[in-house]
């Protein structure tokens, strides 16, 4: 009998590997990543037991409130210039930042119909075309080379509307106070397909990689979730996630 109780036992505990040692790991993430991340989160809980606590944002804000002592443990940033600055900054574990992603710009209206390609910024007259802030949001940064890269950077000053972030400047779009313009794709995919309206994927050599990378800070360094977390992001599963919302890897 007392063999049987040890068989049992050994078997609940193989199938319950982290029941007793679940931990929880604050995440600060970048707007750009909330659909895919919100999906990693619950495969990456049902698959070790850890549960991740998402606060979604813009990366320029997380750098000021992570200096001021906000309780995360791990950033997923929309650029590589604030993990860098972090580790440097001696609040991020050093040797732990990589790139989980390479993001994707659209040029996106949510008018069925409306967008063929560059030729739509034009050809067809608007008055309002959103971008995320340039000097905060990579997104927005990409946006500004971009219309550099077609020369209309100067012509459409004018019409310019910038969000606070991506999660605004996809706002500004899908409410119709923007006719177009420039966010993740991300945002707009769906099983590989726009999911609403009409986009123009901008090509990668129009502008400098958003080269998104994630960073173990330093309030995370003894938490087993966070290195769980970081771990899960390079894995096979993780991938197919990322790529289905439209980012590339390395």
């Amino acid at each position: 009998m007392e063999n049987v109780r040890g068989i049992i036992v050994a078997l609940l505990a193989a199938a319950l590997p982290m029941a007793g040692h679940a931990d929880e790991v604050q995440v600060a993430v970048a707007s750009n990543f909330t659909a895919p991340m919100q999906s990693i989160a619950e495969r990456f809980e049902q698959e070790t037991g850890h549960k991740a606590l998402l606060a979604f944002g813009s990366t320029g804000k997380f750098y000021a409130q992570i200096r001021n002592g906000a309780p995360f443990d791990v950033l997923l940033a929309a650029d590589d210039v604030v993990p860098t600055k972090l580790e440097a900054e001696a609040l991020g574990v050093t040797g732990s930042r990589f790139t989980y992603a390479i993001g994707t710009l659209v040029l996106w209206s949510a008018k069925d119909g409306y967008l063929d390609d560059a030729t739509t910024l034009t050809q067809r007259p608007f008055r309002h075309l959103a971008i995320a802030n340039p000097k905060t949001a990579p997104y927005g940064a990409a946006a500004m080379a971009t219309l550099t890269k077609l020369g209309l950077a100067e012509s459409l000053q004018g019409k310019l509307v910038q969000g606070e972030n991506i999660a605004q400047t996809h706002q500004f779009i899908a409410t119709g106070n923007a006719e177009l313009g420039f966010v993740a794709l991300s945002q707009v995919i769906s099983d590989g397909k726009i999911r609403q309206g009409s986009a123009w994927i901008v090509p990668a050599e129009y502008h400098p990689p958003i080269r998104q990378d994630a960073l173990l800070l330093s309030k995370g360094r003894g938490n087993p979730a966070a290195r769980a977390l970081l771990d899960y992001l390079r894995s096979a599963k993780a991938s197919e996630v990322i790529e289905a919302y439209g980012y590339s890897s390395e």
